[in-house]
């Protein structure tokens, strides 16, 4: 870089943005459903009424027990005639001016119509692994979102308790079918038959 180079772009008291393409975005509260699915990037960026929410980039950890969890459900349901697994970055539409990202998604072969590339419509079972800048975004707002949307499974990995809490849905709220710690294993009642060990999952580094 040359040193007028350098100058030119220290200059005191210049308040640019340093990607100017954001000022082509739309203003906060005023984004349609389009202009959100237009979005391209490597971020997760999820979608409400209007407003999109960048959120924070995940740990190596983090990634890794969703991955594992990804790797337990592709194992146990993508098979012919069963379902589909997948992990984020994935854009579900809980109903329509609201978007989500959640960790991992699985749809049942039954409900495979509500699969489109650009989104998929609600889904069949959500995994969230906490993030320690929101936790309660994870624990409290997506679990009435997800009821909300008719969500039949909501799992959520709590990292800082060591405990995956496994909330099924009973009319549109959840309720509890298990709280799991270690040493124990965590399942479905969506998918009869599939568990996890708590301790595997908090195991990855």
């Amino acid at each position: 870089m040359s040193t007028a180079t350098q100058d030119k772009s220290a200059r005191p008291g210049e308040s640019e943005p340093a990607w100017d393409v954001a000022k082509l975005f739309p203003a906060q509260g005023t984004w349609s459903v389009q202009e959100y699915l237009d979005l391209n990037g490597n971020r997760l960026v999820e979608f409400s009424n209007g407003y999109i929410e960048v959120l924070t980039m995940p740990t190596t950890r983090h990634q890794l027990m969703a991955k594992l969890l990804l790797l337990l459900l592709t194992d146990f349901v993508d098979r012919p005639g069963r379902g589909t697994s997948l992990m984020a970055p994935l854009r579900v539409r809980l109903w329509p001016d609201k978007f989500r990202e959640p960790d991992v998604v699985v749809m049942l072969a039954e409900h495979a119509d509500r699969i489109r590339d650009e989104f998929w419509e609600g889904a069949d079972l959500v995994v969230e692994v906490v993030s320690d800048d929101d936790r309660r975004r994870d624990l409290e707002t997506k679990r009435f979102e997800y009821g909300r949307a008719g969500i039949p499974e909501y799992w959520i990995v709590d990292p800082q308790n060591g405990t995956i809490t496994v909330l099924s849905l009973a009319g549109t709220t959840y309720a509890v079918h298990g709280e799991f710690a270690r040493g124990q294993r965590a399942t479905s009642v969506l998918l009869p038959g599939f568990s996890v060990a708590v301790d595997e999952v908090f195991a990855v580094r």
